[in-house]
């Protein structure tokens, strides 16, 4: 799991509009995550969601969650 999210994160920030994409992992539950991704505007994502390792990395991913994934979206200050 944990190579996965950094093989992710390695491939991730390559994108043009990613300012970064970082994983952490709870240090009191090592089967915790969280992603915190950083894009240069809101329609970077669209770049993001059509990088073709998406189409390896989100069903890597999914038998591995306990419940679905919450997508909280906030603005830098």
């Amino acid at each position: 799991m944990v190579k996965k999210l950094q093989e992710a994160a390695a491939i991730y920030k390559k994108d043009s509009e990613t300012i970064d994409w970082l994983v952490h992992q709870d240090v009191k539950d090592p089967k915790k995550f969280a992603i915190v991704e950083r894009f240069v505007q809101e329609s970077s994502q669209e770049e993001h969601l059509s990088n073709p390792y998406w189409a390896t990395f989100n069903p890597a991913v999914e038998p591995w969650l306990a419940k679905p994934i919450e997508i909280l979206r906030f603005n830098e200050l």
